[in-house]
């Protein structure tokens, strides 16, 4: 096979290539990154192409393997290596305790209007901010599951309604 024609078959899978991109990413600008280094690596890599062979599973292999290299790749940049002694860095307490006046004032208002609410929305609504499940609230307060919900999405709705200034 001719380089001409490896490289006229390969522009031709250009639009599979994006599909398969846009399916791996969820994302138009990483699908066009993929496709285009795909398409670099097959041209780099011609010769490693056996001819009577099937030309679109090749690129779609190097195409997976890029993809997965990628996200190999993004997932070991994110990670924190800690070599010092105890794990100093990793134990450590990167929020600083100090509360703006902003923030004391704007918390005292939602507090305010929380406390405002009727016992019946608020107990539930309290609870679920403290980190209890559904189940938990249902089965303290002996309710059902769908009442403990709804209680909390009314409470949510009124409070956003009360608070739409803090935004």
């Amino acid at each position: 096979m001719s380089t001409i024609e490896f490289n006229n078959m390969l522009t031709g899978l250009h639009p599979n290539l994006t599909y398969f991109a846009t399916t791996l990413t969820n994302d138009y600008e990483e699908a066009r990154d993929l496709v285009q280094d795909t398409m670099l690596k097959a041209l780099m890599y011609r010769d490693k192409f056996e001819p009577d062979t099937n030309l679109k599973a090749w690129t779609f292999t190097i195409m997976k393997n890029t993809f997965i290299n990628n996200y190999r790749r993004s997932v070991k940049s994110n990670t924190i290596v800690d070599h010092t002694q105890d794990l100093y860095f990793i134990n450590s307490v990167r929020s600083i305790d100090y509360d703006s006046p902003e923030s004391i004032i704007s918390h005292k208002n939602i507090q305010s209007e929380i406390d405002r609410l009727e016992d019946e929305h608020r107990v539930p609504f309290e609870m679920h901010n403290a980190g209890y499940k559904y189940k938990e609230i249902a089965d303290h307060l002996q309710l059902s599951i769908g009442t403990v919900k709804s209680r909390i999405f009314f409470s949510r709705k009124k409070l956003m309604k009360r608070l739409k200034d803090h935004e």
